[in-house]
């Protein structure tokens, strides 16, 4: 069945198109794990300013689709392009909407018109797949820029015979942000007023785009099992978790991959020297590299260097670290930071690093070449979030050498697993109360193997031999679209049976 499956994948962003965090980084590997597959996977995305500016080879295969917008039908060209890979990728094309400096706001705050543009894009997305011919099994969706999709699927197009055998997944990586507008904007994306209630897409009065991709899915997944499991409670579902509960039996967890293509120590070209498990000699070099780049004290090369690339927010435990930093240093560490976030952490975090100058560096902003260096040259990783729907470094990390130091929330919890120096087993190091103590005892205990030599050295081998790999979670992700594609099948048949 692999072979024949045809799957609409379509995000608001994905690398290496459009991005501005780990959605992108999924839409970009999943759909080249799949086609590894034999299936036939096909990628949709707005077309973006900053992909424009790019200068990607791109032909107009559609130049008047009619998209229906509130009380306006809109024409939208659709520019057709190839991964690598040879997977096409169809860009939504609309000046007004797409050509902007930023993809979903600005300093001030969102666009105002989000749910305008958005809803074109869903619509879009359907009504060219039609246009074309293309009639996909499943329709992955992901996160809330695509949440109209399963709404008008299972809404203004329930009857249309386009539609019939298709499954739709909606696929949640931070349920944090819920595509929230004013009710009485529900002409504007055009779903019909009889589906504005609770158990609708109606969420306190508002339209919520995250809560109709949660609503009207066939299936719904989120990017690791624990979050799966935390997002059904009040403290992580934000608003969203009697939803979830009520849906319970159709939401999966699968963890999310890791591009070895892009993270790997043995091919890396962002790094000094070249390293893999059997020859850790390259590990050192980048240290000492980092260590100078940084303006490190040279004591460092022998004592721990700790590395953080986050974005600096609450969410991301900034708190915490702020908190431990001043004791963190006495512990005779270097600590190199990379990231950009709120305000008042980049101040924070650089007045710090000039109050400690030698063992601490700050680097604001993004800078992907010197978060491969980080990785490589950093002792431990510290990812100490408040909550984590899965997180990629922490796997990037392990296949460095590089031991995370993580809280137990989400997908850090899911992938790192306690050291024990006496079974030799485990990858990293957890805390569990979101509190400055338990974290900074954490740090200690990596410290304490760290000085022990061997053990370390054991601990470095096991992060190493992981496998988080993309195809692991594309099989996942097969077997699901398989599963709820004969669900489908069999409801077909059964309402067909009734009808007789």
């Amino acid at each position: 069945m692999n072979e024949a499956m045809k799957v609409w994948f379509l995000s608001s962003e994905v690398e290496p198109f459009a991005k501005t965090g780990g959605l992108a980084d999924v839409a970009g590997s999943l759909p080249r794990a799949l086609h590894g597959f034999g299936v036939d996977v096909r990628v949709g995305l707005p077309y973006y300013r900053s992909i424009r500016d790019q200068n990607i080879f791109a032909t107009q295969i559609v130049a008047g689709l009619e998209v229906p917008l509130g009380d306006l039908v809109l024409p939208c060209k659709v520019q057709e392009t190839q991964t690598k890979e040879g997977i096409r990728v169809y860009l939504f094309e609309r000046e007004d909407l797409f050509d902007r400096p930023h993809l979903y706001g600005n300093a001030e705050g969102d666009y105002y018109d989000n749910l305008e543009r958005f809803s074109f894009f869903c619509r879009g997305a359907i009504l060219f797949a039609k246009r074309i011919g293309f009639s996909f099994d499943v329709v992955h969706c992901h996160d809330w820029q695509t949440g109209l999709v399963p709404a008008y699927i299972k809404s203004i197009y329930r009857n249309d015979p386009f539609f019939s055998n298709t499954a739709s997944v909606f696929t949640i990586h931070n349920i944090g942000y819920q595509g929230l507008f004013p009710g009485a904007k529900l002409d504007t994306c055009g779903i019909p007023s009889w589906e504005f209630h609770p158990d609708g897409i109606e969420y306190w009065g508002n339209i919520s785009l995250l809560k109709a991709g949660l609503v009207y899915s066939d299936l719904i997944t989120t990017v690791s099992p624990t979050y799966s499991e935390e997002i059904q409670t009040p403290e992580f579902g934000l608003g969203m978790e009697g939803v979830l509960k009520k849906r319970a039996q159709d939401l999966r967890g699968i963890l999310n991959g890791a591009d070895y293509s892009v993270w790997d120590p043995a091919r890396d070209p962002h790094i000094v020297s070249p390293y893999q498990p059997e020859t850790m000699e390259g590990k050192k070099k980048n240290k000492f590299a980092l260590i100078e780049e940084m303006g490190l004290k040279p004591l460092f090369k022998v004592q721990p260097v700790l590395g953080m690339i986050s974005r600096l927010s609450s969410q991301k435990g900034c708190d915490l670290l702020v908190e431990i930093l001043d004791e963190l240093v006495k512990l005779d560490v270097g600590l190199v930071i990379l990231g950009s976030g709120e305000e008042k952490y980049e101040s924070m975090l650089v007045d710090l690093s000039q109050r400690h100058r030698g063992s601490m560096a700050v680097r604001i902003g993004f800078d992907d070449p010197l978060a491969h260096r980080i990785v490589a040259g950093a002792d431990m990783l510290l990812v100490p979030s408040m909550y984590e729907p899965c997180g990629l470094t922490q796997m990037y990390a392990l296949r460095y050498g590089t031991v995370p130091v993580v809280r137990a929330t989400g997908g850090l919890d899911d992938t790192i697993v306690e050291f024990d120096p006496v079974e030799n087993k485990g990858n990293g190091f957890k805390f569990g109360p979101y509190e400055a103590k338990p974290f900074l005892t954490a740090i200690r205990r990596a410290i304490d193997v760290f000085k022990d030599g061997e053990p370390w050295q054991r601990l470095m081998q096991n992060g190493m031999k992981e496998d988080f790999s993309w195809d692991r979670a594309a099989r996942e992700y097969l077997e699901l679209y398989e599963s709820v594609l004969t669900r489908k099948r069999e409801g077909g048949k059964r309402e067909s049976q009734s009808a007789f």
